[in-house]
């Protein structure tokens, strides 16, 4: 697999073009994190006590793309992508790994959450609304704060990817 390319996002840009190329340079460095290491490399948890890993903050993304785009946004009626029995009001869950967890597994399954995201965002203005927590939260709301979702999770990937080969920068 080759090193994803992180364009920068534009300078000058409107509004939603900013919101979704910030939101896409996060989900490419969470992927760039993650290249390169072997599924082994990727299950270990590199910062103790913290049982957290790569591979888990890849399922992670997955389930929160799947939350906001599709059961928040969307509102369609679907379980969790990693744990079928969670409640899907509760957490965005996916840090637990199963046996057979790989990355090859879990980015196509990532990958299929973010298009589905896009699909379910084109046509949709940034004003309109969707019902969430007994009141509406507007697109805008969303990719806000998947920015904020993503920019976390990387944090995490930097050092968990410097503790692991002590690579960093990517």
């Amino acid at each position: 697999m080759s090193t994803p390319v992180r364009p920068m996002p534009p300078l000058d840009a409107d509004e939603r073009t900013s919101l979704e190329s910030w939101l896409d340079f996060y989900r490419v460095t969470l992927d760039r994190k993650c290249e390169g290491l072997t599924d082994g490399r990727l299950r270990e948890p590199a910062a103790a006590p913290s049982p957290i890993t790569l591979l888990g903050l890849l399922q992670h993304a997955a389930e929160v793309e799947r939350n906001w785009f599709r059961r928040v946004l969307a509102q369609e009626d679907i379980p969790p992508i990693y744990d079928p029995e969670a409640d899907p009001e509760g957490t965005d869950g996916g840090f637990d790994l199963a046996e057979d967890a790989t990355y090859g597994r879990a980015r196509a399954v990532w990958q299929s959450e973010m298009d589905r995201a896009r699909e379910n965002c084109a046509g949709r203005a940034l004003d309109d609304t969707c019902p969430f927590m007994g009141g509406r939260v507007t697109l805008r709301w969303i990719y806000t704060h998947m920015i904020g979702e993503y920019a976390r999770h990387c944090g995490h990937a930097d050092l968990l990817r410097e503790r692991l080969d002590g690579r960093t920068g990517v």
